[in-house]
Formats: structure tokens, sequence, C-alpha cells
């Protein structure tokens, strides 16, 4: 069986090799590697550059043309009128297609696929409404397109089967032809770090809480700086370390200045995942501020490393992490330091934390979720 999958996404091309810009391309192609073909859709940026996740050289890719973003969308029209001749084509040499939205692009391409007799799958990984109200304030015309795309894509669920990532959105599809939640994971089992392994970890000296993700608007990192100042009132031992690069980099510099905290905080940017799993190992505790999220990765790879999680109770989070994580309000840098001042006091918490965190990593692999997801769609 062939497969085709299609997400929002730009690629570029780099001494010979394709390469995603964000980190579910990895589970895109893991799950793909159960098919007899994998075909990715997606537009190509012209300007030569490596992005951080290569294709494995058996996957197909189709190049469609190039847009810099959804918030121009005269651009994203025209870019999908170019499509569509190419994506019929290739509708034509595959046997279903997983197709990744609410996107504009991706409703276009459902109807394709319907009208070539190709079985579509449809995938949601956030409420896109949250997301841009979060994303781009202000911008009414944005949402508005939001809410019609995101009831336009429940709608179709009622006639499709549909992965979803997280409790929170299994529940806005539970009325979808076939369901399956799923976590997108990135750790595989060689991976995880046995709990017992770090029980020698000394939180007796300078103390570690570490932040990972992009720094954007939804992720809300300017409260990093804030809770890093909360926590400092009450122990100057800690530090904080953030991997990761977004358009609210420089502001969380300054954030950090304001506050007196930039000597006590570093700012790595992108780190690659064999690097920054030995981050994750070296820290104190993981901490999670965002607005919105499904399920994020991230926990998982904290998980793996046996590190105690504190994170926002906001989309998927709640449900997923009952039990592995301090969950505490989006927001709030009170809450935050508390949480994390009760993880490295406590050290029954703590290790009830990196246990619970464990035996949920264990659950939700790489391996585990692509199969699951590879035996959904090839069932449908």
């Amino acid at each position: 069986m062939r497969l085709c999958v299609y997400t929002d996404y730009a690629y570029s091309q780099a001494d010979g090799s394709v390469y995603g810009q964000r980190a579910f391309v990895a589970f895109m192609c893991e799950v793909g590697s159960h098919f007899e073909e994998l075909v990715v859709l997606g537009r190509f940026d012209p300007q030569e550059g490596r992005s951080r996740y290569p294709l494995p050289p058996d996957v197909r890719f189709v190049g469609l043309p190039f847009y810099e973003s959804l918030t121009k969308p005269l651009r994203v029209l025209i870019a999908l009128l170019r499509s569509l001749r190419r994506v019929w084509h290739e509708l034509g040499e595959v046997d279903v297609v997983w197709l990744l939205g609410p996107y504009l692009h991706s409703f276009a391409y459902a109807l394709l696929a319907v009208l070539r007799g190709r079985r579509i799958v449809l995938g949601v990984r956030q409420e896109l409404v949250r997301y841009t109200r979060t994303r781009h304030p202000g911008r009414r015309a944005l949402l508005v397109a939001a809410h019609i795309e995101e009831a336009g894509w429940r709608l179709l669920a009622r006639f499709a089967a549909v992965v979803v990532v997280g409790p929170s959105l299994a529940d806005s599809y539970r009325h979808a032809r076939s369901l399956l939640p799923i976590s997108v994971s990135l750790v595989r089992e060689r991976d995880i770090v046995e709990p017992a392994s770090v029980r020698a970890r000394s939180y007796d000296g300078e103390l570690c809480v570490l932040a990972v993700g992009r720094l954007d608007a939804e992720k809300n990192p300017l409260l990093l700086a804030d809770v890093l100042a909360e926590l400092r009132k009450r122990e100057p031992r800690w530090r904080l370390i953030v991997c990761g690069e977004g358009s609210l980099e420089q502001a969380l510099q300054e954030r950090l200045r304001e506050l007196d905290m930039a000597e006590h905080a570093e700012l790595l940017g992108y780190i690659p995942f064999a690097e920054l799993r030995e981050i994750y190992r070296n820290a104190h505790a993981f901490l999670h501020v965002s607005w919105t999220e499904g399920v994020p990765q991230v926990l998982f790879e904290s998980w793996a490393a046996a590190l105690p999680v504190i994170a926002t109770a906001v989309g998927g989070v709640p449900e997923a992490a009952a039990g592995a994580a301090l969950l505490i309000p989006s927001g709030d840098a009170t809450a935050a330091a508390e949480a994390l001042y009760r993880v490295v006091s406590d050290v029954s918490v703590r290790a009830s934390l990196i246990d619970s965190g464990y035996a949920r990593v264990r659950e939700r692999t790489l391996e585990r979720e692509a199969a699951a997801v590879a035996d959904f769609i090839g069932a449908r």
C-alpha cells in the first residue's frame, strides 16, 4: 500500500537531500516506513538551505509552489491553484492520503482525492482557533477564517477517519466516522532512561530548570523569565536553560535583562535531539508554559530522561500528563515557581513523578505510536 501525506510545512534542499522544518516530519516518516511507499507533499522553498529534519532517501518528496505564510491569503491561494495539477497527478500513484489540517490546501486536496477515488484519512494536531487567537491577536480576518476552517474540518470528519493528537482534540472530533487519538512521541525505546539510574541525581548544589520548544507567542516563553525571578527569590541556586528558537527570542532576552536574570539563564537556540538528550539528563526539572497545546512531545522527551515535569494544564496536557507532572495554570509564574520548589524539596513527590513519567513514556514510544497510526490508516 502506498501512502501520501500532506501538512502545511516548508521543505528545502541541500547536498542532494530534502529537509523539513518541524519535528513532526520525523513522525510522518516513521509512519510511512510501514507502507510500501511514502510520498510527502509540501511547499518547496527554492532557496537552498538545510532545515532540521532530513527525509529518508526512500521517501519520495513532491515539491509544491512556495508561500511564506498562511497570513498572506492571496499568495496562499495562488500557490494552491498552481499546485492542483501536480497533486492530481500524484494522487493517481498512491492508495491512501493522510491530510493534516485544517488548511485551505488540505480541503482542496481532500476533494481531489475523492474525485480520484482515493481513500482519505484526516489528521489534526492542534485547535486552530485557539492557536490563531494566541499567535495573531487582533487579526480578526484570520480568526474568522480559522473558525470556518475548523468547522469545515469537523464536518468533513463525519465522513472520514481521523487521527488526532491528544484527548482534547479527540473530544472535539468525537463525531468522526472513526477516530484514533495519539501522542506524537519522537522517543525511541532505546532512548528511555531507567528511573533507578538517576536516583543519584543531586539536588544539593546548583539547580537547573529546562524549557524546550519554539519561542513563539502560543508557547508563552516570556513567562520563563518571570518564573526564574520568582524561583531565585526563594532559592538562589536556580538557573534556567532554554532550548529553541522563534520570533520571541530577542524579547525573552530583554525580559531577562529587565528582571536582572540574564546572567542566570542560557538561551541555547536550536539543539539537535542527539545533544538535547544529554541536556535533559543533566537538568533537575522540566518546565512547560504554553498557552495552547495538543500533547507536546517535549513531555515524552522529559519523561524519557527521568526528569520531573511541571506543565501548564492546557489542551490535552491534563489527561496525558495526569500523575506524571505537576499541573499549573497557564500564565502563572508564582504557581510554576512553587511547583518547582516542591519538586526539589520533596523527595517522594520527585520520585513519584519520575516513576509515573517512565511508565507513561514506555507506552508512547515513537515505534508504538507510529505503528498504531499506520495500522489505523491501512485498515480504513
